[in-house]
Parts: structure tokens; sequence; C-alpha cells
């Protein structure tokens, strides 16, 4: 399974930006898919899961950013909207076969595989 991340960049406070998560291998809508980000200085930080029709968010981002079901081409898509500086950070996609309860899929230690990380940066 490959997981291809893309779509970080520069964007002041307040603004959006979609990423993507591109998986070939796998058919990700049959396991759980994670967003997680990676600030220096920080532990690895859980950002949202889905499993299906369930999708559990981290409160940190919750009401501001929204995942997206697999696409037909098995693309999972993270709109993030009203940006704040905080959120700054490589963002990862990761995904699990497996069909994790969605409060394990917030440990990064149940995915299997991981995309190389997108860099998101927010200026204030």
């Amino acid at each position: 399974v490959q997981l291809q991340a893309s779509g970080g960049g520069l964007v002041q406070a307040g603004g959006s930006l979609r990423l993507s998560c591109a998986a070939s291998g796998h058919t990700v809508s049959s396991g759980t898919v994670g967003w997680f980000r990676l600030t220096p200085g920080k532990e690895r930080e859980f950002v949202v899961a889905r499993r299906g029709g369930n999708v559990f968010y981290a409160d940190s981002v919750k009401g501001r950013f929204t995942v997206s079901r697999p696409s037909d081409m098995n693309t999972v898509y993270l709109q993030m909207n009203s940006l704040k500086p905080e959120d700054t950070a490589v963002y990862y996609c990761a995904f699990t076969p497996r069909r994790w309860v969605l409060s394990a899929a917030t440990s990064a230690a149940n995915y299997d595989y991981w995309g190389q990380g997108t860099l998101v940066t927010v200026s204030s």
C-alpha cells in the first residue's frame, strides 16, 4: 500500500487548504484512514480518523476540518477551514486495513501505512 499526501502550502490565518491522500494497493474505504500532524518539539498529534461512515475529530480541529469519504479514485481529502497559526505542522495520512473502533484510531501505532507528509504553514 502506498499513500501520497499533497496540498500543503502557506496560508494566512483564517484561510483554507485542502489536503489530498491518494492511495494505491488497497481500497481505503474498507479500512481506517487517519490524519496526523507533527510539529517540531511535539509528539505526533491525531487530527481525524474515518472508518466507513464514522468520523472522529480531535477537539482542536472539530468544526473547522472535514474529512471526505474516499473518492472513486481511492483518494481522501482533508478540508481545513479557519486555519490558525497553531495548525502549522507536517500533515500525514495513514491507513490500516483494520476497522478500528474510533477511539483506537486516534493512536498512530494502530496504522500500518503512512504517506510522506505535506507541510502546512499558517501565518498570523
